[in-house]
């Protein structure tokens, strides 16, 4: 699993190589402005803690235990962020290859049935959230939609993938038009990192 820390990490590519599906500004936005206050907010938070130095995923655990909202929702914003931009690959989309491909077909019986599931989920979760794509403690993958910034770490189960509805994240690009970004999701999905997130 992805070790993420408390700093705005590099993007695995250029704010232009997903042109026209993720726009540049949308990154200047998205990347540059939402992605970054939640680090900066996580950082004036735990400065002078015992969770100064602590990786996010155990901000995230702790806060969440504490029911601690606002360190909860800027640790895991950072970490689901993080963990999305990997998600996306200008040399990404097709059909997904290697164990992934088995493990959908197993799991969900197609690859198609896995995307028209997968997509509905995310056109039809209510207001802001995340879509996931989970594997849980006895190794099915699962869709789940998260409201706002939780997590399938709150929940004992791997992120293999995910796509973020909040709205800043296509309504740039798209407007309110959020299947079509959706449709987009597919062209660029990272096979490669879910194949890497497998247990």
């Amino acid at each position: 699993m992805m070790n993420i820390e408390q700093k705005l990490p590099e993007l695995p590519y250029d704010k232009n190589a997903l042109n026209p599906i993720i726009s540049e500004e949308t990154f200047d936005f998205h990347y540059g402005k939402h992605h970054a206050a939640y680090v900066n907010n996580l950082k004036g938070m735990v400065e002078g803690t015992v969770l100064e130095e602590a990786g996010v995923k155990e901000v995230i655990q702790k806060a969440h235990q504490d029911k601690n909202l606002g360190l909860f929702n800027n640790a895991a914003q950072h970490w689901n962020h993080s963990f999305f931009w990997h998600c996306l690959s200008p040399n990404g989309g097709g059909t997904p290859q290697g164990e992934i491909k088995k493990m959908i077909d197993r799991d969900f019986g197609s690859f198609d049935a896995f995307k028209s599931k997968f997509s509905e989920t995310a056109v039809k979760l209510f207001g802001c959230g995340w879509a996931w794509l989970a594997q849980g403690e006895q190794g099915k993958l699962e869709i789940i939609p998260m409201k706002e910034a939780y997590t399938p770490l709150t929940e004992n189960k791997t992120p293999i993938l995910t796509l973020d509805v909040w709205e800043h994240a296509y309504y740039i690009d798209y407007r309110n038009a959020r299947p079509k970004f959706v449709e987009g999701f597919w062209e660029i999905v990272n096979w490669d990192f879910a194949n890497k997130n497998l247990q």
